[in-house]
Parts: C-alpha cells; structure tokens; sequence
C-alpha cells in the first residue's frame, strides 16, 4: 500500500500550482491528490472559512485513506497553516507533514493590517489582479508562474482568510502532532520569523532552508523542492509502516 500525498496550496493560487510536484511523484507511482479550498480555483465564489477549509482536507484524506495507508499532506504558505490546524486535532491521520513558507504565528494585530491593505488594493478598478500576477512572475520562473496562475486568481478571499487566520496556534497545534513535520523556507522569505519556534515545538521535526528562494519555494526551486518532498515522504512513510 503506497501512500497518498495531498497538496494544499497558499492563498489566492489554486492545485494547479503543484503540477510540477504532482507529476514528479505519479511518475514514481506515488499518488497524488492537489486539493482546491474554498473560493479558490474551481471554487472560486465560495467564501472562504477555517470549518470549509477543514473540511476539504478531512475529505482528502478520507479519500487518500480508504488504500489502507495514511496519507501524507504537503501544504504552501495558507496551506501550511491550515494543514498545521487540522493536523493538530487529528494527530495519527496522516504519515507525516510538510509545511512550507509558514513560519510566522499569525498576530491578530498584523493580521488586521493586512486587512485594511487588502481592502485597498481590492479598491482598484481589477480588484488587484495586474499587481498579483506582476508579483508572480518577478519572483517566479516562467513555467512555475505558469502553474500558479493556470487555476485562476482567488482575488476576494483575503479578507475572509486573514480573519479566519486569527484563530490559528500553529505552535500548539505543531506540539500535538505526532508524525514527522519537515519545515522549508526560502531565505529571502518573510513568512519565517518563528521558525526554530516551530521547530522546537515538533516532538520529531526538521527544518530545511533553501539559500536564495524567497517565499514561493515549490515553485520557484520546483526540484529541490520536490527532492527534499521524496526524501522526507519516504522517511514517513517507513516509520509509519513499521508503528
């Protein structure tokens, strides 16, 4: 019984920005799920909530489950967090974690700054959509900015997610896991200020750095992403075949 690996993808991107990652790991006869959260791309228009968020991961890895195996979540940036929450209240449902580009505890205070910044840009006549994809594709190589834009800009979620966010403890989440958590950051990235905080609060974690990156890792760094992926899927997956 192989395990599956479920992808959860960061705010405003939809499943279609882990191509790169979904096809490495199916050409190795890993499957491989990459999931849309609500009113994010093919559920862009639903509103965005903490419960639906839950429940789309509960639903994937139902799904992954019925193999007989536990599956294996990979999660970017919003992704990470919400897969941290969700694991942290359902601790042996999965063979381990990886989280990248969430190594910030969300602060109410910031959270409601970036609010109000939000609700500027969403006050421009394309509701930000030029200065998004401009972002993307100034930190992004051209075939990951490709991916991340294939499914779509979820452009009136922000609000919705960085209220929903101030509800998150990734720290006491992170304690209440008990399979392995691998931390990957890019160096340049903002969005990593508590990560050895994170990482002291694994009781089996590891924290991995890429020189150079910034906060888009899987998609700016798809290969060495996907390598430090299979290397810490396969160690779960043994360890959790032999528990």
């Amino acid at each position: 019984m192989t395990a599956t690996v479920i992808f959860v993808h960061g705010l405003r991107t939809s499943a279609t920005m882990w191509r790169h990652q979904v096809t490495a790991l199916e050409v190795r006869g890993i499957p491989a799920v990459a999931i849309d959260l609500p009113g994010h791309g093919r559920r862009i228009g639903e509103r965005f909530t903490l419960e639906g968020a839950h429940r789309a991961i509960d639903d994937a890895v139902a799904s992954a489950s019925r193999s007989g195996s536990h599956p294996y979540l990979c999660a970017f940036s919003l992704g990470g967090y919400l897969a941290i929450d969700w694991a942290g209240t359902r601790p042996q449902t999965i063979s381990g974690l990886l989280a990248a580009s969430c190594g910030t505890a969300p602060n109410p205070a910031v959270l409601n700054g970036w609010r109000l910044l939000a609700r500027g840009i969403h006050a421009l006549p394309d509701r930000g959509r030029a200065l998004n994809d401009f972002a993307v594709r100034m930190f992004v190589p051209p075939a990951g900015a490709a991916d991340v834009l294939a499914g779509g800009v979820a452009l009136e979620v922000m609000d919705d997610v960085l209220r929903e966010l101030r509800a998150v403890t990734p720290v006491r989440s992170l304690a209440r896991i008990d399979a392995p958590v691998v931390f990957v950051n890019g160096q340049l990235d903002h969005f990593r200020l508590h990560a050895r905080r994170f990482l002291a609060a694994t009781s089996d974690g590891r924290l991995v750095t890429l020189p150079r990156s910034t906060h888009m890792v899987s998609v700016a760094r798809p290969a060495e992403f996907t390598r430090i992926l299979l290397e810490a899927y396969g160690r779960s997956t043994v360890r959790s075949a032999a528990a």
